[in-house]
């Protein structure tokens, strides 16, 4: 029986098995256990009876852990990287980019796991403070449930184990179903470091059946959730009066103004529209173009986006590969051909060839088209002209999500309108919006989410603030 539930620092098989398809060739690469409702529930138990012992860890226990998961990952980054792209279709220079993220994602949780620090609170401001010295104190919040998505099977696992980890909580982490393979490697890891048995649990298997446990259990204190909107407001709605952080998603948008090097903005629209065949919640969705410029940036976008190798993810030149599985490429078609028949234009792709989306770049978009209005998580750029940056400000203001945005402008004046203008978590300026480093405090706002991931931020999230007030009058 295939074994891939972790829970006390053994690993468990069910009665049920999933297999993992290749997303390219639709390969059998490997099978998991689902794990029931009930093995769900022995799971939140036994992580409710590691609290303690993870409360009481030092910092520098806590980076010594940490720090060994980053060296083994350092050791294996080849191994790793293999297996995100046959999981997840990820070409391998890019998953081998994702493991140096992950590398330094749980470096940067080590780091934090040694300054978790509060702060003195200036009593004697207040009529009745004389006398009084206060202070604050972080303390874990106690049992942490990761529900990470597909797209970045290591980072985003590591954005919420590393901090938890550092910050002394005990973890259920379930992984998206298709790229269990990467949380079980990740595990493995894990086993082989000092955390107190108990600490971290691993349940593979339907989403469903698993988040609804979750969300319900009173001996889960958090969830910690990335992926889709939707799914995203039915955990905060099931989820009572636990804490509950979403990374949602969006429609990353780009303004290009007042500026001369196209042929370098556009490399760079290229890469970040079609990097992981879009699948990432900052990809480059929509461009919006001063309208001097549009003719010339199209030419060179639509001629860097041509250059793009598409094929096998296990080939070191592949830029761009199949999707995650056949009904999401589908859907993406689908929208790409609604979005013609409302009066888009096609300048490049918009076919499937040999089980890949081609990179699309469609123009003359309607607002209410879906590939322009909802998350196309798919190789798909719209690029709309507009007449000044204030309209360009509005157009991607029109919007559900908020999470990244960007401009290219040689105006002081106007980086600073869009800097006050943008209703996003994070502006970028004269770079794309896909950009993120992570030790960065990284979120959105309107349906993009609700918290900031970055290590720092995330431990503050992962942990209750504690007054102390010591009365010193005699």
């Amino acid at each position: 029986m295939t074994k891939t539930l972790y829970m006390n620092r053994e690993w468990i098989s069910t009665d049920k098995e999933l297999s993992i398809l290749s997303p390219y060739d639709r390969k059998d690469i490997g099978t998991i256990s689902a794990a029931t409702k009930e093995d769900v529930k022995e799971a939140i138990k036994i992580a409710k009876s590691a609290r303690e012992v993870m409360r009481n860890l030092t910092g520098l226990e806590k980076y010594g852990i940490l720090m060994d998961i980053a060296r083994q990952f350092e050791q294996r980054k080849e191994e790793a990287a293999t297996i995100i792209a046959k999981e997840a279709g990820k070409p391998m220079k890019f998953a081998l980019a994702e493991i140096d993220r992950t590398i330094e994602t749980y470096i940067f949780s080590a780091e934090e796991a040694k300054r978790i620090v509060g702060e003195q609170i200036p009593m004697d401001g207040a009529r009745t403070g004389k006398d009084k010295f206060a202070y604050t104190v972080r303390e874990p919040i106690g049992t942490i449930a990761a529900i990470t998505p597909f797209n970045f099977p290591q980072n985003l696992v590591a954005h919420k184990v590393g901090p938890a980890i550092a910050s002394g909580n005990s973890i259920l982490l379930k992984p998206a179903t298709q790229t269990a393979l990467s949380a079980i490697f990740l595990t493995e890891l894990i086993n082989n470091t000092t955390l107190p048995k108990g600490a971290f649990n691993l349940i593979t298997g339907e989403g469903r059946e698993v988040g609804d446990v979750l969300t319900s259990s009173e001996d889960v204190a958090m969830i910690t959730f990335t992926g889709s909107t939707t799914v995203g407001k039915k955990l905060l709605a099931n989820a009572g009066l636990k804490k509950v952080s979403l990374e949602l998603g969006s429609n990353s948008g780009l303004i290009i103004s007042k500026t001369k090097d196209l042929e370098t903005i556009a490399k760079k629209c290229a890469a970040a529209a079609y990097s992981n065949q879009g699948q990432v919640c900052i990809s480059l969705q929509r461009v919006y173009v001063i309208e001097d410029s549009f003719e010339e940036f199209i030419s060179q976008f639509k001629k860097e986006t041509e250059k793009l190798v598409v094929g096998d993810p296990l080939d070191a030149s592949t830029d761009v590969s199949s999707m995650i599985n056949p009904e999401e490429q589908q859907r993406a078609l689908d929208w790409i051909n609604e979005a013609l028949d409302e009066g888009a234009k096609l300048v490049t792709g918009g076919f499937v060839d040999k089980n890949v989306l081609l990179p699309t770049i469609l123009v003359d978009v309607p607002e209410q088209s879906k590939v322009c209005c909802n998350e196309v998580f798919a190789p798909i750029v719209i690029v709309n002209k507009v007449k000044n940056l204030v309209e360009g400000v509005e157009a991607l203001n029109n919007s559900i999500y908020g999470l990244q945005g960007a401009v290219f402008t040689e105006s002081i004046e106007e980086a600073f309108y869009v800097q006050r203008h943008l209703e996003v978590g994070g502006v970028i300026i004269n770079d794309i919006p896909t950009y993120r480093v992570d030790q960065m405090p990284y979120g959105g706002v309107k349906e993009s989410g609700n918290t900031k991931e970055g290590v720092k931020y995330a431990i503050h999230d992962m942990t209750h603030e504690k007054l102390v007030i010591w009365n010193n009058a005699k």
